[in-house]
C-alpha cells in the first residue's frame, strides 16, 4: 500500500486486524482498514484507485487483452510513467501478461519521452535569448550562492537543476561538501555531466556530487538530509495543480533546512523588447506570478510547514514593475533548535 499510493502523494494508514478478537493466540488475519488521506482533485482519486485496487487484489475476474493496455494507460496518465512501482503495477494490472505489459510499458515510456526534453532545451533557448541582454542568469546564480552560504549550507540539492549550471559553480566551491542535482529528464542529466566534465572529475570531487532522476510531485527519500533545497526557475514548469504535492515533497518530506526559491515576476514582461504582450519567457512555463500572488503563496507554504519566508529582489528593480525576478528563501523555524 505504502509503495503504491505514498509516491502519490498520499499518506497511507493501515490498521490490521486479528484473526479473531476473542482467540489472540490465533494472530493477525490478511485483513486491514486502510485510510488513504490528500488534498487534490478528485477525478485523480478515482484514477488511482481505478488502477491500484486490480494492482492490490492481483487478480481480474475476466479476460485481460489488447483493451485493458488501452485503459491502463488512459486511467494511468500522467502518474503512472513517473511512478517508481510502474513495473509492478503494470505487471499486476494486466494479470502476468508479459506480452501485454511490455507492450503497455513501452507506450508508456514512449509518451512520457515522446522528447520534450527536446523541446524543453529549444524553449530554454528561447528564455536565455529574452533575458540574455541584463546577464539574468548570471545574476541568479550570484544571489542563490550567497543564500546558500549565508546559511552556512555545506549539503545541497538542486532540485530541478537542468544542464547544471548551478551544479558547476556549487562542485567549483569545496565549502559545499555534498551536492545532489535531480532533474525528471534524462537528457539534462546527460548534459550536465557533460558540463561537469564528468570523466575527467577526480574520485574526490565525484564523491562529493550526486546525480538522479525523479519527479518533485513524488516523494523521494533520497531528498532527506539536506541542508539546503535550491529550485532555480522550477516551480512555473510545474501545473499549478501539481504545486501541493510539490509542496509536500520539499516542505513536508524532505525538510532541508532552507530552501531558496526563484521564478519570474511576470509584472516585468513588459521590459522585455520582442516579448509579445501577454505572452511568457518560455513556452513551457504553466504560470508566471505577480509579486503579490508569490509572496501570498509561499506565505501559505511556510505556514504550513513551519517555515519563515522572505523575499529577495534579483535584477535592477524597476520603480513601476519591480525586479524580474523574485526570490523566496524559507526557512525552518526550528532549525536552530
Amino acid at each position: 500500500m505504502r509503495s503504491l499510493f505514498e509516491p502519490l502523494g498520499y499518506v497511507v494508514e493501515a490498521e490490521r486486524h486479528p484473526l479473531d478478537e476473542k482467540f489472540e493466540e490465533w494472530g493477525p488475519s490478511w485483513y486491514f482498514t486502510v485510510t488513504l488521506q490528500k488534498e487534490g482533485v478528485l477525478k485523480d482519486l478515482l484514477t488511482h484507485l481505478y488502477v491500484m485496487i486490480p494492482v492490490l487484489d492481483d487478480e481480474k475476474h475476466y479476460w485481460v487483452g489488447e483493451d485493458e493496455v488501452q485503459k491502463l494507460l488512459r486511467h494511468g496518465q500522467p502518474w503512472l510513467s513517473a511512478h517508481p512501482e510502474r513495473e509492478r503495477i503494470v505487471d499486476r494490472y494486466l494479470r502476468h501478461r508479459r506480452r501485454l505489459a511490455r507492450q503497455a510499458l513501452a507506450q508508456l515510456l514512449e509518451e512520457d519521452q515522446r522528447d520534450p526534453d527536446a523541446e524543453e532545451e529549444g524553449h530554454g533557448r528561447e528564455e536565455e535569448e529574452v533575458e540574455e541582454r541584463i546577464g539574468l542568469s548570471e545574476q541568479r546564480m550570484g544571489a542563490v550562492l550567497s543564500v546558500l552560504r549565508s546559511a552556512g549550507a555545506r549539503k545541497v540539492a538542486d532540485l530541478g537543476c537542468g544542464s547544471g549550471r548551478l551544479l558547476q559553480r556549487l562542485l567549483d566551491d569545496p565549502s559545499f561538501e555534498q551536492v545532489l542535482g535531480m532533474d525528471v529528464s534524462y537528457r539534462a542529466l546527460e548534459g550536465a555531466q557533460r558540463r561537469l566534465g564528468w570523466e575527467k572529475l577526480t574520485p574526490r570531487q565525484k564523491a562529493r556530487i550526486t546525480l538522479i532522476q525523479g519527479s518533485l510531485t513524488y516523494r523521494d527519500s533520497r531528498l532527506a538530509g539536506f541542508d539546503a533545497a535550491v529550485l532555480l526557475e522550477v516551480i512555473e514548469h510545474l501545473d499549478e495543480a501539481r504545486l501541493r504535492s510539490f509542496e509536500r515533497v520539499v516542505f513536508e518530506f524532505a525538510q532541508p533546512r532552507t530552501v531558496v526559491m526563484t521564478t519570474p515576476n511576470v509584472e516585468y514582461n513588459v521590459r522585455f523588447e520582442g516579448l509579445p504582450a501577454g505572452k511568457m519567457r518560455h513556452r513551457d512555463h504553466r504560470f508566471e506570478w505577480t509579486r503579490e500572488r508569490f509572496e501570498a503563496w509561499a506565505r501559505e507554504v511556510a505556514g504550513r510547514h513551519r517555515y519563515t519566508p522572505r523575499f529577495l529582489p534579483v535584477g535592477s528593480v524597476d520603480a513601476e514593475v519591480g525586479p524580474p525576478t523574485q526570490m523566496a528563501v524559507f526557512e525552518r523555524t526550528d532549525s536552530k533548535g
